[in-house]
Protein backbone atom coordinates (compact mmCIF):
# COMPACT_ATOMS: atom_id res chain seq x y z
CA UNK A 1 0.00 0.00 0.00
CA UNK A 2 3.13 2.26 0.81
CA UNK A 3 4.13 1.73 -2.94
CA UNK A 4 0.38 2.80 -4.19
CA UNK A 5 0.72 6.11 -2.20
CA UNK A 6 3.95 7.03 -2.93
CA UNK A 7 2.84 6.67 -6.88
CA UNK A 8 -0.27 8.64 -6.52
CA UNK A 9 0.86 11.24 -4.41
CA UNK A 10 4.50 11.69 -6.06
CA UNK A 11 2.63 11.81 -9.70
CA UNK A 12 -0.54 14.21 -8.65
CA UNK A 13 1.63 16.50 -6.73
CA UNK A 14 4.19 16.99 -10.04
CA UNK A 15 1.34 17.36 -12.14
CA UNK A 16 -0.51 20.02 -9.79
CA UNK A 17 2.68 21.50 -9.20
CA UNK A 18 3.18 22.51 -13.10
CA UNK A 19 -0.20 23.10 -13.87
CA UNK A 20 0.33 25.48 -11.04
CA UNK A 21 3.41 26.92 -11.85
CA UNK A 22 2.93 27.46 -15.87
CA UNK A 23 -0.51 28.94 -14.97
CA UNK A 24 1.48 31.47 -12.16
CA UNK A 25 4.06 32.20 -15.03
CA UNK A 26 1.35 32.90 -17.31
CA UNK A 27 -0.27 35.26 -14.69
CA UNK A 28 3.01 37.14 -13.91
CA UNK A 29 3.92 37.39 -17.72
CA UNK A 30 0.45 39.39 -17.66
CA UNK A 31 0.67 41.57 -14.84
CA UNK A 32 4.15 42.58 -15.86
CA UNK A 33 2.95 43.47 -19.32
CA UNK A 34 0.30 45.40 -17.83
CA UNK A 35 2.96 47.34 -15.45
CA UNK A 36 5.15 48.34 -18.11
CA UNK A 37 2.81 51.35 -19.13
CA UNK A 38 3.87 53.11 -16.11
CA UNK A 39 7.13 52.37 -15.82
CA UNK A 40 9.07 55.99 -16.13
CA UNK A 41 6.37 57.77 -14.59
CA UNK A 42 7.69 59.09 -11.03
CA UNK A 43 10.77 56.94 -11.47
CA UNK A 44 9.06 54.07 -12.11
CA UNK A 45 11.77 51.11 -13.10
CA UNK A 46 11.60 47.82 -14.79
CA UNK A 47 13.23 46.13 -11.93
CA UNK A 48 10.04 47.64 -9.48
CA UNK A 49 7.63 46.66 -11.80
CA UNK A 50 8.94 42.94 -11.83
CA UNK A 51 8.93 43.26 -7.91
CA UNK A 52 4.95 44.72 -8.03
CA UNK A 53 4.13 41.76 -10.37
CA UNK A 54 6.10 39.04 -8.28
CA UNK A 55 4.18 40.33 -4.85
CA UNK A 56 1.07 39.42 -6.63
CA UNK A 57 1.63 35.55 -7.57
CA UNK A 58 0.63 34.31 -3.98
CA UNK A 59 -2.86 35.71 -4.41
CA UNK A 60 -2.80 34.44 -7.94
CA UNK A 61 -2.03 31.01 -5.99
CA UNK A 62 -4.69 31.11 -3.79
CA UNK A 63 -7.17 31.79 -6.42
CA UNK A 64 -5.25 29.31 -8.92
CA UNK A 65 -5.40 26.15 -6.18
CA UNK A 66 -8.38 24.05 -6.76
CA UNK A 67 -8.43 24.25 -10.21
CA UNK A 68 -4.66 23.33 -10.68
CA UNK A 69 -5.48 20.53 -8.16
CA UNK A 70 -8.59 19.61 -10.06
CA UNK A 71 -6.65 19.59 -13.41
CA UNK A 72 -3.31 17.87 -11.93
CA UNK A 73 -5.27 14.94 -10.91
CA UNK A 74 -7.48 14.70 -13.58
CA UNK A 75 -4.48 14.47 -15.95
CA UNK A 76 -2.58 11.90 -13.69
CA UNK A 77 -5.62 9.62 -13.31
CA UNK A 78 -6.73 9.63 -17.30
CA UNK A 79 -2.79 8.85 -17.93
CA UNK A 80 -2.52 5.81 -15.28
CA UNK A 81 -5.93 4.81 -17.42
CA UNK A 82 -4.76 5.00 -20.51
CA UNK A 83 -1.73 3.02 -19.77
CA UNK A 84 -3.28 0.49 -17.93
CA UNK A 85 -1.83 1.10 -14.98
CA UNK A 86 -4.68 1.92 -12.86
CA UNK A 87 -6.37 -1.47 -14.17
CA UNK A 88 -3.08 -3.11 -12.41
CA UNK A 89 -4.08 -1.43 -9.05
CA UNK A 90 -7.69 -2.23 -9.66
CA UNK A 91 -6.61 -6.01 -9.92
CA UNK A 92 -4.33 -5.18 -7.18
CA UNK A 93 -7.31 -5.00 -4.76
CA UNK A 94 -7.54 -0.93 -5.26
CA UNK A 95 -10.88 -0.75 -4.72
CA UNK A 96 -13.12 2.58 -4.95
CA UNK A 97 -13.21 3.03 -1.41
CA UNK A 98 -9.40 3.05 -0.93
CA UNK A 99 -8.40 5.24 -4.19
CA UNK A 100 -10.86 8.03 -2.45
CA UNK A 101 -9.68 7.94 0.93
CA UNK A 102 -6.17 8.45 -0.79
CA UNK A 103 -7.34 11.15 -2.63
CA UNK A 104 -9.10 12.77 0.14
CA UNK A 105 -5.68 12.52 2.34
CA UNK A 106 -3.88 14.71 -0.46
CA UNK A 107 -6.86 17.29 -0.93
CA UNK A 108 -6.24 18.01 2.39
CA UNK A 109 -3.22 18.42 2.65
CA UNK A 110 -3.41 20.57 -0.45
CA UNK A 111 -6.33 22.53 1.23
CA UNK A 112 -4.11 23.55 4.25
CA UNK A 113 -1.38 24.48 1.65
CA UNK A 114 -4.11 26.99 0.35
CA UNK A 115 -5.02 28.00 3.28
CA UNK A 116 -1.74 28.89 4.66
CA UNK A 117 -0.87 30.92 1.58
CA UNK A 118 -4.72 32.89 1.04
CA UNK A 119 -4.70 33.70 4.79
CA UNK A 120 -0.75 34.54 5.59
CA UNK A 121 1.26 34.67 2.56
CA UNK A 122 -1.06 36.49 -0.01
CA UNK A 123 -2.43 39.21 2.18
CA UNK A 124 0.98 39.86 3.30
CA UNK A 125 2.35 40.45 0.02
CA UNK A 126 -0.85 42.24 -1.36
CA UNK A 127 -0.03 44.82 1.31
CA UNK A 128 3.93 44.72 0.09
CA UNK A 129 2.36 45.35 -2.96
CA UNK A 130 0.09 48.09 -2.10
CA UNK A 131 2.82 49.47 -0.24
CA UNK A 132 4.84 49.66 -3.86
CA UNK A 133 2.06 51.23 -5.43
CA UNK A 134 1.56 53.92 -2.92
CA UNK A 135 5.56 54.67 -2.87
CA UNK A 136 6.06 54.70 -6.88
CA UNK A 137 2.58 55.65 -8.10
CA UNK A 138 1.80 58.69 -5.34
CA UNK A 139 -0.77 56.83 -3.28
CA UNK A 140 -3.62 54.25 -3.51
CA UNK A 141 -6.58 55.45 -4.85
CA UNK A 142 -9.59 54.54 -2.86
CA UNK A 143 -12.82 54.96 -5.57
CA UNK A 144 -14.25 57.82 -6.47
CA UNK A 145 -16.06 58.52 -3.33
CA UNK A 146 -13.00 57.18 -0.95
CA UNK A 147 -13.37 54.96 1.86
CA UNK A 148 -15.62 56.12 4.58
CA UNK A 149 -15.16 54.93 8.50
CA UNK A 150 -17.35 55.72 11.34
CA UNK A 151 -16.69 56.55 15.19
CA UNK A 152 -18.61 57.07 18.06
CA UNK A 153 -16.98 58.66 21.38
CA UNK A 154 -18.41 59.98 25.10
CA UNK A 155 -17.72 63.14 25.76
CA UNK A 156 -18.39 65.55 28.82
CA UNK A 157 -20.76 67.49 26.18
CA UNK A 158 -22.84 64.54 25.01
CA UNK A 159 -22.10 61.52 22.63
CA UNK A 160 -20.41 62.18 19.65
CA UNK A 161 -20.10 60.76 16.34
CA UNK A 162 -17.75 60.73 13.34
CA UNK A 163 -17.89 60.59 9.66
CA UNK A 164 -14.71 60.12 8.39
CA UNK A 165 -13.64 59.76 4.51
CA UNK A 166 -10.50 58.91 3.45
CA UNK A 167 -9.77 59.93 -0.46
CA UNK A 168 -6.28 57.75 -0.79
CA UNK A 169 -3.68 55.85 1.35
CA UNK A 170 -0.05 55.96 1.22
CA UNK A 171 2.84 54.26 2.35
CA UNK A 172 2.26 52.42 5.97
CA UNK A 173 -0.45 54.18 7.41
CA UNK A 174 -0.25 57.67 5.66
CA UNK A 175 -3.62 59.01 4.53
CA UNK A 176 -4.23 61.87 2.06
CA UNK A 177 -7.22 64.16 1.51
CA UNK A 178 -8.73 63.59 4.93
CA UNK A 179 -12.51 65.00 5.76
CA UNK A 180 -14.08 64.67 9.35
CA UNK A 181 -17.16 65.33 10.23
CA UNK A 182 -18.38 65.74 13.71
CA UNK A 183 -22.17 65.29 14.69
CA UNK A 184 -23.83 65.73 18.02
CA UNK A 185 -26.28 63.35 19.91
CA UNK A 186 -28.92 64.73 17.92
CA UNK A 187 -27.75 64.31 14.37
CA UNK A 188 -26.70 67.84 14.25
CA UNK A 189 -23.39 68.84 12.10
CA UNK A 190 -20.41 70.79 15.21
CA UNK A 191 -17.20 70.91 13.32
CA UNK A 192 -15.96 69.56 9.75
CA UNK A 193 -12.16 68.87 9.65
CA UNK A 194 -10.11 68.80 6.40
CA UNK A 195 -6.79 67.96 6.45
CA UNK A 196 -4.39 67.74 3.61
CA UNK A 197 -2.44 63.87 4.69
CA UNK A 198 -2.74 62.28 8.54
CA UNK A 199 -0.83 59.77 9.84
CA UNK A 200 -2.12 57.28 12.33
CA UNK A 201 0.15 56.69 15.57
CA UNK A 202 -0.34 53.74 17.28
CA UNK A 203 -2.13 55.36 20.12
CA UNK A 204 -4.93 55.76 18.03
CA UNK A 205 -4.27 59.36 17.36
CA UNK A 206 -4.51 61.14 14.13
CA UNK A 207 -1.49 63.52 13.48
CA UNK A 208 -3.70 65.55 11.14
CA UNK A 209 -1.33 68.05 8.64
CA UNK A 210 -2.52 71.30 7.29
CA UNK A 211 -6.18 71.60 8.65
CA UNK A 212 -8.72 73.79 7.98
CA UNK A 213 -11.60 74.05 11.15
CA UNK A 214 -14.81 74.65 10.51
CA UNK A 215 -17.25 75.32 13.39
CA UNK A 216 -21.34 75.08 13.70
CA UNK A 217 -22.60 76.58 17.06
CA UNK A 218 -26.01 77.59 17.45
CA UNK A 219 -26.35 81.65 17.72
CA UNK A 220 -28.24 83.03 20.54
CA UNK A 221 -29.59 86.21 18.27
CA UNK A 222 -31.53 84.76 16.62
CA UNK A 223 -33.71 81.16 16.47
CA UNK A 224 -32.13 78.85 13.54
CA UNK A 225 -29.59 80.82 12.85
CA UNK A 226 -25.87 79.56 13.07
CA UNK A 227 -22.56 80.99 13.15
CA UNK A 228 -19.49 79.41 11.12
CA UNK A 229 -15.76 80.37 12.19
CA UNK A 230 -13.25 79.01 10.16
CA UNK A 231 -9.31 78.53 11.18
CA UNK A 232 -6.11 77.11 9.70
CA UNK A 233 -4.04 75.05 11.26
CA UNK A 234 -0.51 73.32 10.36
CA UNK A 235 -1.25 70.69 12.45
CA UNK A 236 -3.75 68.38 14.77
CA UNK A 237 -3.44 65.65 17.00
CA UNK A 238 -7.45 64.04 16.57
CA UNK A 239 -8.03 61.64 19.25
CA UNK A 240 -9.81 58.28 17.88
CA UNK A 241 -11.20 54.81 19.09
CA UNK A 242 -10.07 53.37 15.67
CA UNK A 243 -7.15 51.53 15.78
CA UNK A 244 -4.62 51.48 12.83
CA UNK A 245 -5.58 47.94 11.73
CA UNK A 246 -9.50 49.40 11.32
CA UNK A 247 -8.01 51.91 9.59
CA UNK A 248 -5.70 49.80 7.68
CA UNK A 249 -8.35 47.39 6.81
CA UNK A 250 -11.13 50.28 5.69
CA UNK A 251 -8.34 51.96 3.23
CA UNK A 252 -7.15 48.10 1.84
CA UNK A 253 -8.24 45.81 -1.32
CA UNK A 254 -10.32 42.83 0.43
CA UNK A 255 -7.92 40.74 -1.10
CA UNK A 256 -5.39 41.95 1.50
CA UNK A 257 -6.96 40.97 4.81
CA UNK A 258 -6.82 37.72 6.59
CA UNK A 259 -9.97 36.05 7.63
CA UNK A 260 -8.83 37.52 11.07
CA UNK A 261 -8.79 41.11 9.72
CA UNK A 262 -12.03 40.53 7.82
CA UNK A 263 -13.76 39.25 11.26
CA UNK A 264 -12.42 41.87 13.13
CA UNK A 265 -13.52 44.44 10.61
CA UNK A 266 -17.42 43.37 10.42
CA UNK A 267 -17.20 43.87 14.05
CA UNK A 268 -16.37 47.10 13.90
CA UNK A 269 -19.09 47.98 11.20
CA UNK A 270 -21.42 45.87 12.59
CA UNK A 271 -20.56 48.16 15.99
CA UNK A 272 -21.13 51.09 13.87
CA UNK A 273 -24.25 50.54 12.08
CA UNK A 274 -22.73 49.89 8.57
CA UNK A 275 -23.35 47.77 5.70
CA UNK A 276 -21.16 44.38 6.42
CA UNK A 277 -22.48 42.36 3.49
CA UNK A 278 -19.99 42.16 1.14
CA UNK A 279 -17.35 41.66 4.04
CA UNK A 280 -19.49 38.62 5.98
CA UNK A 281 -19.70 37.06 2.20
CA UNK A 282 -15.64 37.67 1.43
CA UNK A 283 -14.86 36.19 5.08
CA UNK A 284 -17.02 33.54 4.36
CA UNK A 285 -15.56 32.13 1.10
CA UNK A 286 -12.21 32.91 2.29
CA UNK A 287 -13.16 30.63 5.10
CA UNK A 288 -14.48 27.64 2.68
CA UNK A 289 -12.48 28.15 -0.25
CA UNK A 290 -9.83 25.74 1.10
CA UNK A 291 -12.51 23.01 0.96
CA UNK A 292 -12.48 23.31 -2.51
CA UNK A 293 -9.12 21.43 -2.84
CA UNK A 294 -10.88 18.36 -1.27
CA UNK A 295 -14.13 18.67 -3.98
CA UNK A 296 -11.60 18.79 -6.45
CA UNK A 297 -9.87 15.67 -5.81
CA UNK A 298 -13.36 13.95 -5.73
CA UNK A 299 -14.24 14.97 -9.17
CA UNK A 300 -11.57 14.10 -10.39
CA UNK A 301 -11.47 10.46 -9.45
CA UNK A 302 -14.15 8.81 -12.26
CA UNK A 303 -11.65 10.17 -14.48
CA UNK A 304 -9.69 6.96 -13.88
CA UNK A 305 -12.77 4.50 -14.59
CA UNK A 306 -13.11 5.60 -17.87
CA UNK A 307 -12.17 3.36 -20.54
CA UNK A 308 -9.37 4.47 -23.15
CA UNK A 309 -12.18 5.00 -26.01
CA UNK A 310 -14.00 7.41 -24.13
CA UNK A 311 -11.60 10.14 -25.25
CA UNK A 312 -7.46 10.38 -24.85
CA UNK A 313 -5.72 12.41 -22.24
CA UNK A 314 -5.92 15.88 -23.67
CA UNK A 315 -10.11 15.49 -23.79
CA UNK A 316 -10.38 14.59 -20.37
CA UNK A 317 -8.03 17.39 -18.95
CA UNK A 318 -9.71 19.82 -21.05
CA UNK A 319 -13.16 18.02 -19.49
CA UNK A 320 -11.28 19.08 -16.35
CA UNK A 321 -10.66 22.60 -16.93
CA UNK A 322 -13.78 23.18 -18.34
CA UNK A 323 -14.99 22.05 -15.07
CA UNK A 324 -12.82 24.52 -13.03
CA UNK A 325 -13.63 27.14 -14.76
CA UNK A 326 -17.40 26.78 -14.49
CA UNK A 327 -16.59 26.19 -10.60
CA UNK A 328 -14.52 29.60 -10.49
CA UNK A 329 -17.81 31.17 -12.88
CA UNK A 330 -20.36 29.77 -10.04
CA UNK A 331 -18.14 31.08 -7.55
CA UNK A 332 -18.03 34.54 -8.68
CA UNK A 333 -21.57 34.90 -9.35
CA UNK A 334 -22.81 33.47 -6.65
CA UNK A 335 -20.85 36.17 -4.42
CA UNK A 336 -22.69 38.82 -6.28
CA UNK A 337 -26.11 37.31 -6.43
CA UNK A 338 -25.97 36.75 -2.55
CA UNK A 339 -24.85 40.41 -2.18
CA UNK A 340 -27.54 42.00 -4.82
CA UNK A 341 -30.53 39.60 -2.95
CA UNK A 342 -28.85 39.69 0.74
CA UNK A 343 -28.99 36.15 1.18
CA UNK A 344 -27.18 34.04 3.89
CA UNK A 345 -23.46 34.71 3.84
CA UNK A 346 -22.26 31.52 4.96
CA UNK A 347 -24.84 29.89 2.38
CA UNK A 348 -23.41 31.62 -0.61
CA UNK A 349 -20.32 30.83 -0.06
CA UNK A 350 -21.14 26.99 0.59
CA UNK A 351 -23.37 26.69 -2.49
CA UNK A 352 -20.82 26.37 -5.45
CA UNK A 353 -18.50 23.58 -3.17
CA UNK A 354 -21.87 21.84 -1.90
CA UNK A 355 -22.98 21.50 -5.41
CA UNK A 356 -20.02 20.37 -6.44
CA UNK A 357 -19.67 17.79 -3.55
CA UNK A 358 -23.22 16.61 -4.85
CA UNK A 359 -21.55 16.08 -8.43
CA UNK A 360 -18.52 14.33 -7.48
CA UNK A 361 -20.45 11.79 -4.73
CA UNK A 362 -23.04 10.94 -7.69
CA UNK A 363 -20.41 10.27 -10.21
CA UNK A 364 -18.41 8.42 -7.28
CA UNK A 365 -21.72 6.32 -6.36
CA UNK A 366 -21.86 5.54 -10.56
CA UNK A 367 -18.98 4.26 -10.56
CA UNK A 368 -18.88 1.88 -7.44
CA UNK A 369 -22.17 0.51 -8.81
CA UNK A 370 -21.42 -0.24 -12.42
CA UNK A 371 -17.11 -0.05 -12.50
Amino acid sequence: MKTVRRLFYVDIVSAVTFVAVASLSLSFFIDFIDEIGDVGQNGYTMLQAALYSLLQVPGHFYEVAPIAVLIGTIYTLARMAQSSEYTILRTGGLGPWRALSLLTTLGLAFGVLTFVVGDYLAPLSEQQANQVQATIKGGMKLGRSGAWLKDHVTTPEGERSYSINVGSAGPKTQLHDIRIFEFDGEGRLLRRIGAASAQVEPNQVWALQDVSVTRWTPDTAGAGSIQVPEQKLPTLAWKSSLSAAVVAAAVSPIKSMSTLDLARYIVHLADNEQASQSHRIQFWKRALYPFACLVMVGLALPFAYMHARAGSVSLKVFGGIMLGLSFVLLNNVAGHLGLLRDWTPWMVAAAPSLLYVLLSLAAFSWLVRYR
